[in-house]
């Protein structure tokens, strides 16, 4: 690092980030579809479509809001199946040796992920990874929102635990919404396409896309000030 550079925080994204599952998302997404009598979709209109908050992307194919009874209920069989199926997904290509090699170099870094925190910790556990996290936060209360007020409480525990501050960290994700997570807090973006979105929807949030994420890395390495 060179003198007088600040070290550059990660903060990355869990699911379709680090965690490979999108295939278990369009499984679940279309079992909660079919409660609703939804066609299914392809992967790619499900990245062609997704946005949050999800009861949103449920309006884009219903051409309606979900009751609060619809929407009980299809997050309920979401949340079933997808559980069922993440047990198949693996870490995305390159992860683990770029979170040991970012540690390894000296550099922190953090998870934050809209999974209900109770499930996350010991499913990152599993992965065997979570010793390279300075933090692990899931979403606390009820599912389906933004992470913009996640991100926030994130960095107020960074901020009371090692003094990381947003302007000198970086989040990796796969969604719109994780950049307007970044910016709500005054962090940079950087977004990868191998998650929920479609490169196109991914290049509107006004930030890099990148196809891996050794590509997200090595960006956000550009970054330090």
């Amino acid at each position: 690092m060179t003198p007088g550079k600040t070290r550059t925080h990660l903060v990355w994204d869990w699911n379709g980030t680090l965690l490979d599952d999108i295939h278990a998302v369009i499984h679940a997404t279309n079992a909660a579809f079919a409660e609703v009598e939804l066609a299914p979709l392809t992967l790619e209109q499900y990245r062609e479509m997704y946005c949050v908050p999800i009861p949103r992307f449920y309006e884009r194919l219903l051409g309606r809001l979900p009751t609060e009874a619809e929407w009980e209920r299809m997050d309920d069989i979401f949340h079933r199946y997808y559980a069922e199926h993440r047990v198949a997904c693996g870490l995305t290509a390159g992860a683990e040796d770029l979170l040991a090699r970012w540690k390894l170099a000296g550099h922190s870094q953090s998870l934050l992920s809209m999974y209900g925190h109770e499930h996350l910790v010991p499913v990152v556990r599993g992965y065997g990874i979570e010793s390279h996290f300075v933090r692990v936060d899931g979403r606390t209360g009820p599912s389906g929102g933004s992470k913009a007020l996640h991100m926030e409480r994130h960095f107020e525990a960074l901020a009371g635990a090692g003094g990381i501050s947003p302007e000198n960290s970086v989040v990796i994700g796969d969604a719109v919404d994780d950049a307007v997570a970044a910016a709500h807090v005054g962090a940079r973006a950087v977004l990868y396409t191998g998650g929920s979105h479609s490169r196109s929807s991914l290049l509107a949030a006004g930030v890099p896309v990148v196809d891996s994420l050794g590509e997200a890395v090595a960006l956000a390495e550009t970054f330090s000030a």
